[in-house]
């Protein structure tokens, strides 16, 4: 039986350990006990950093919320060791389905292709996210909860930050090394440090109502542009786990917020779609206008932004928890390395860099679909409709129709963390962007590449059928024993016989989907980072070129 998330009250404690003024500062503070908050406070303690989340709440969200997460947030849920939750509870889906007024135009699949543990989207209400994520926090030695305890003042100092924080108790004072600010699109922390997110606020408003019932249709996105039982307008479809339905509905700037979410204009909408016979409960109602925002920079000294309190967009194509956990991910090992005296501070302005560019991507693609889905003229609608009908039996106009890019992990192309290629590589895995997964065997056991990498800098070694040469391995192990670790995987091709290389990651290449989408030949290299971009790769495997890529990538240099 699944708990009711919605429900739980968290009673508050008094904090276990206070600071006295001669402890020293707590490596880091997470604000904002969300997917994003969470994630980061996961991370953070499973690498060791002992780390205190806080939370001015004493439960989780409350309705929906976020229901779409990509296959790249899976990824990374998996290696906080919740991605099995997620995904046995979450509705998995591949296939989405547009339709003009009254006729399908054409559907997509977002993952075409086999050879993916994971499936390109699942829907899955974000109280189940944070509640999974939340038993895994409690879990974590190194991480400590508390509830009910909100920030009220910040002062940075040269050393550390100073959180002011209020219980239902007292107040007292918190300092750590580096705060993450995770508390959302309306962040306290954000406002009373003076700062702003400044955008495009779009003039349309949606509805949002999670209704339960059981119905026959499939686990798809389905979005109609100005359907009959919605003219002139749109309307979006999904399924949720525990028959639960999302159906956006557009309504117009003119529409009043407040009335639109009474029972008695939300359920004709409803019938409308569905039909009069067919039974169903409202769980959820909101209204909600299309903001696309960002602040100017996400690093301010020792407070660093994640998530909603540093970026926002509208919610079609799902980019904005994705994306907040995508900021943790990449945000984590950085600190890391900073905290252990492995990298320098400046490595933490390349957060900003990457995730800044990232942001702006999701705003791009977040407005670009705002403006099809809402054309704010005759001309616009008249390019759009046309466009609609056009893709019934035209490719060339289904690329222009857009019912909102669904996310997609960043590849980052301003990094400077990345080392520019020297060789010539066919397809994706360019320096900067996220590793594809692919099916591998380990020890004759199936396995995903994945799930082997994270929390330290490794390396694939792509080899021939008889494995490194004597003197290739001599390199290998010399890697891994470095004063900043790379772990080598070798990868075997699947002709070769079960060898293993003692003190070594040896796994085979099972299906060849690995060589295929690495563009891999014998003697080929990748350097990884631990969030699992590409740091760099060449041809042929040189240890001095692998180490001065570490140190770029660590701003070791």
């Amino acid at each position: 039986m699944d708990k009711d998330y919605q429900k739980i009250e968290f009673s508050y404690t008094k904090p276990s350990k206070f600071q006295a003024a001669s402890d020293a500062p707590f490596p880091v503070v997470v604000v904002g006990a969300g997917p994003v908050g969470l994630s980061a406070a996961v991370d953070l303690a499973q690498q060791g950093i002992e780390t205190i989340l806080l939370d001015d709440s004493n439960r989780l969200s409350e309705g929906s919320r976020a229901i779409c997460f990509a296959k790249r947030t899976l990824e990374i849920f998996d290696r906080l060791h919740c991605g099995d939750r997620m995904v046995d509870k979450g509705v998995s889906w591949n296939v989405g389905k547009v339709f003009f007024r009254d006729a399908p135009v054409y559907s997509f699949n977002l993952l075409p292709e086999e050879g993916h543990r994971r499936p390109a989207f699942i829907n899955l209400q974000q109280y189940y996210v944070e509640g999974f994520l939340y038993e895994q926090a409690i879990q974590e030695k190194n991480l400590d909860l508390r509830w009910k305890n909100k920030v009220v003042g910040l002062q940075q100092l040269d050393d550390c930050v100073v959180l002011t924080v209020e219980t239902p108790e007292e107040t007292y004072e918190l300092r750590a090394k580096y705060v993450v600010v995770a508390d959302g699109s309306r962040s306290a922390i954000r406002n009373f440090m003076g700062l702003e997110s400044n955008g495009r606020v779009f003039k349309d408003r949606f509805l949002i109502a999670d209704v339960k019932m059981c119905a026959e249709f499939p686990t798809e996105r389905w979005f109609w542009f100005d359907p009959p039982f919605h003219p002139n307008q749109s309307v979006l479809l999904h399924k949720q786990p525990d028959d639960v339905w999302r159906i956006d509905f557009q309504l117009g700037w003119d529409a009043d917020p407040v009335a639109e979410r009474d029972p008695e204009r939300v359920i004709p909408r409803i019938k409308a779609l569905l039909g009069e016979d067919v039974e169903f409960k409202l769980e959820w109602v909101s209204v909600y206008t299309f903001s696309c925002l960002r602040m100017e920079k996400f690093r301010h000294g020792r407070v660093l932004f994640a998530g909603d309190s540093a970026h926002g967009v509208s919610p079609f194509g799902a980019r904005g928890a994705n994306s907040g956990v995508q900021d943790a991910d990449n945000l984590t090992w950085k600190l890391k390395l900073v905290l252990a005296g492995k990298a320098p501070d400046t490595l933490l302005d390349t957060y900003g860099v990457e995730r800044e560019e990232a942001a702006d991507e999701n705003i791009l693609n977040s407005t670009r679909a705002t403006d099809f889905i809402t054309p704010k003229s005759a001309v616009s609608k008249i390019f759009r409709d046309a466009v609609l009908e056009l893709s019934k039996n035209h490719g060339f106009a289904r690329r222009i129709v857009n019912s909102g890019r669904l996310s997609m992990p960043t590849t980052y192309t301003r990094s400077l963390l990345a080392t520019p290629d020297i060789d010539t590589f066919a397809g994706k895995m360019v320096p900067g962007a996220p590793c594809t997964d692919a099916s591998i065997a380990v020890d004759g056991r199936p396995g995903w590449l994945l799930s082997l990498l994270g929390g330290d800098f490794n390396a694939l070694y792509f080899a021939d059928k008889n494995g490194p040469s004597s003197k290739e391995l001599d390199a290998l192990h010399s890697l891994s024993h470095a004063d900043l670790p790379v772990r080598p995987i070798v990868v075997m091709p699947a002709e070769s016989n079960s060898v293993k290389f003692p003190g070594l990651t040896v796994i085979t290449d099972s299906t060849g989907l690995l060589k295929q989408r690495f563009d891999a030949v014998p003697g080929t290299f990748y350097l990884l980072r631990p969030d699992q971009h590409v740091c760099a790769r060449w041809r042929t495997f040189d240890l001095n070129k692998v180490r001065a890529a570490v140190g770029r990538a660590t701003c070791n240099v």
